[in-house]
């Protein structure tokens, strides 16, 4: 049985991260029979994000009305994320970036078969390393490192190509009503809204199936 499931995400999201590894461990949790594919979709949490972006002390002060109240919500997804297997180096991220070309690069991605691959390195990137994933040269290294050809990603990122992918998404989070991200569309059936816990994407993934 083959069926598709659609996350609507940004990869400055540590909840969108932390809902791959949940979704991935539900997939294996599956019998092996079936082929699931999952496709990537572009959200900018910012799409007001200056193209260098912004101090992430700056925007996350200004987000939640003081710097002491991100430190708490940080800790807490800091612990979550430890149990799924994810390091957030939080305290290293000097930058909130613009992700509209990291968007493109995901949607250039899924024509080149490996879009999974982009989306894990840009979470890695972000997340892990604290790298600026909204700068052209280390966004391009990231992504070409996750086996994207060097022509081909300097080519799209000189051109508009993958624009209509994000006016696209932005569609399909108005179709569904999506104000805030991950959500899961799981073989155009079942929707999930959040990080839900990986037990509950098997019973979704199996209720899709008719498996349960």
């Amino acid at each position: 049985m083959n069926f598709a499931v659609d996350v609507i995400s940004d990869v400055i999201c540590p909840w969108c991260y932390i809902g791959k590894r949940r979704l991935e461990k539900a997939i294996a949790a599956l019998d092996g029979r079936h082929d699931v594919q999952v496709r990537w979709h572009p959200f900018q949490l910012n799409p007001t994000m200056p193209k260098e972006g912004i101090s992430r002390k700056e925007y996350r002060t200004r987000k939640f009305g003081s710097w002491e109240q991100s430190l708490e919500l940080d800790a807490n997804v800091i612990a979550v994320g430890e149990s799924e297997g994810i390091r957030f180096a939080f305290d290293q991220i000097e930058r909130t970036p613009n992700t509209l070309d990291a968007h493109r690069l995901i949607w250039l991605a899924d024509h080149h078969g490996c879009q999974d691959a982009v989306v894990e390195a840009l979470f890695r990137a972000y997340f892990r390393d604290a790298l600026d994933i909204g700068n052209r040269q280390t966004l391009i290294g990231v992504v070409v490192e996750a086996g994207l050809a060097l022509p081909v990603v300097e080519a799209m990122l000189d051109s508009d190509d993958g624009m209509d992918a994000i006016a696209t998404g932005r569609e399909m989070s108005q179709r569904y009503g999506v104000n805030g991200v991950p959500f899961f569309i799981i073989d155009q059936k079942t929707a999930l809204a959040g990080a839900q816990p990986t037990d509950v994407f098997v019973e979704a993934l199996r209720q899709t199936d008719g498996m349960s």
